[in-house]
């Protein structure tokens, strides 16, 4: 028995890194999964690790008739959608402030803070009217409580979805509803240069890492493994919580 036997997952972002490795995660527990990505081959590779429990849908999470076609994709396909992953992010290359683009600052708030908006918008509904509550996972970032230098305004759009997950967590709590989000440190995803401004070095990495206390950066599974704990039954009673995925990089 799986910790998420029959239940439903939408996971966004999900053709590659955080995404990919949550849906491989829910489906190894026994949930079926639309797989979520703007990338039509990175979601088709990611369905095609457990093709009997997934199900891919292409979709850009900036755009309300994606979504309202995922969640009825989603409820056709498996009769029900019990968790919303919030996934899908984006972020410019770590730079000084004065330097980031309109364009770059408008797609990071568009990706990573009006796709959750519109997926709320578009899952709670369907939960609230089955009456059987249902879980949101949004992924942040440890950005989100310790911004740096470099990277103001995507901190500044995971700040907004960790303010937003107390919010959600407060307004639909009486439905039964949970949502958490995961604040992960940067991991080795093939970003590290893009969010840290230095290229992917071990030297480099050391750099990054002497001041984590557990001494490494992220990986995949970290992450992932998070996800299925909060999407399952073993945190029925946590809800409203922003967990630090970081090796007490936060501390």
């Amino acid at each position: 028995m799986g910790r998420l036997d029959g239940k439903v997952a939408l996971v966004t972002g999900a053709g590659s890194g955080f995404g990919a490795g949550i849906s491989q995660a829910f489906a190894a527990e026994g949930a079926k999964v639309l797989v979520c990505d703007i990338s039509q081959e990175g979601g088709e590779k990611t369905v095609q690790s457990n093709p009997s429990n997934m199900a891919f849908q292409k979709m850009d999470v900036t755009k309300a008739a994606d979504w309202k076609a995922a969640v009825d994709t989603a409820l056709q396909k498996f009769g029900r959608c019990d968790i919303l992953v919030n996934n899908a992010g984006t972020s410019y290359r770590n730079k000084p402030t004065v330097d980031v683009t309109e364009e770059e600052f408008q797609k990071t708030f568009d990706v990573n803070v009006k796709g959750v908006y519109l997926g709320c918008n578009a899952w709670i509904p369907q939960a609230i009217e089955k009456k059987e509550g249902g879980v949101i996972i949004n992924i942040a970032s440890v950005g989100a409580s310790r911004p740096r230098p470099g990277l103001v305004w995507y901190n500044a759009s995971k700040g907004a979805i960790t303010n937003a997950t107390k919010g959600l967590a407060a307004e639909f709590g009486a439905h039964s509803i949970r949502v958490n989000s995961i604040c992960p440190l940067v991991t080795g995803t093939g970003l590290f240069s893009h969010f840290t401004g230095m290229e992917d070095t071990p030297e480099n990495r050391q750099k990054f890492i002497f001041n984590v206390p557990m001494g490494r950066i992220g990986e995949v599974d970290d992450v992932a493994s998070t996800a299925v704990f909060l999407a399952s039954s073993d945190s029925k009673f946590i809800t409203g919580v922003n967990l630090d995925v970081d090796g007490g990089r936060c501390i």
